[in-house]
């Protein structure tokens, strides 16, 4: 089963157009990261399944609406915002990373997938000042550090009833984590509404790579 295929059996509502993006960036990454090494080169040969149908997980479980703002914190090389840009068209994406280099590739990829609803930006996250219906990343920090830095970022105001939320995507043991999840909401009184879910990624995709890897909201 090619990539075309794997992105048809969970994503049947995907468009032609989508699937040219998705092959645009699949050429666009090998190319670039022999300049700028952004995913480990001994890993670049499973990036559709490792990096771009892993930050699609995100697609699976958060419930996006038309007009949404998404802030994806750490972008990195472009994920999860990238892929998650192709397939909602009509959400708006905010990537920021505090390394500059890491962004030429994702800019490289946002151009030759002729995406305009995405915004790059070169900026640590403390000083992004916007507002937004979800916060995405994979792999960037603990789920407590990002939401004591990024909780300003998170919009009061909601679509079409959608809870507004933290989505993490992590790999391996999640316990230690939703315990300190579970500790800052005592601490921190504007998280005493907010609710904890946590699901696994081989519930969606059944490919080997997702066996230990979760997804974990932090829900408003």
């Amino acid at each position: 089963m090619d990539n075309s295929e794997i992105l048809k059996k969970y994503f049947p509502e995907i468009t032609d157009r989508q699937l040219a993006q998705f092959h645009s960036i699949e050429s666009v990454y090998p190319e670039w990261n022999d300049k700028i090494n952004v995913i480990s080169r001994k890993d670049i040969g499973n990036l559709f399944v490792h990096h771009i149908l892993h930050s699609l997980a995100i697609a699976m479980a958060a419930g996006f609406k038309a007009g949404m703002s998404v802030l994806d914190f750490g972008t990195g090389g472009g994920f999860p915002g990238i892929p998650l840009a192709i397939m909602f068209p009509s959400v708006n994406f905010t990537l920021i990373d505090s390394i500059g280099k890491k962004l030429r590739i994702v800019e490289a990829a946002k151009e030759a997938a002729g995406l305009e609803n995405v915004i790059i930006k070169h900026e640590n996250a403390i000083e992004e000042k916007g507002k937004y219906n979800f916060i995405v990343s994979r792999a960037v920090m603990k789920a407590d550090e990002m939401i004591k830095i990024a909780l300003k970022n998170i919009s009061r105001e909601k679509v079409d009833g959608v809870r507004n939320c933290f989505i993490f995507l992590k790999g391996g043991d999640i316990s230690e984590e939703i315990k300190l999840l579970d500790d800052l909401k005592h601490k921190d009184r504007r998280l005493k509404n907010c609710s904890v879910w946590t699901g696994r990624v081989d519930e969606y995709f059944s490919e080997d790579y997702f066996k230990e890897k979760y997804i974990i909201k932090v829900l408003f």
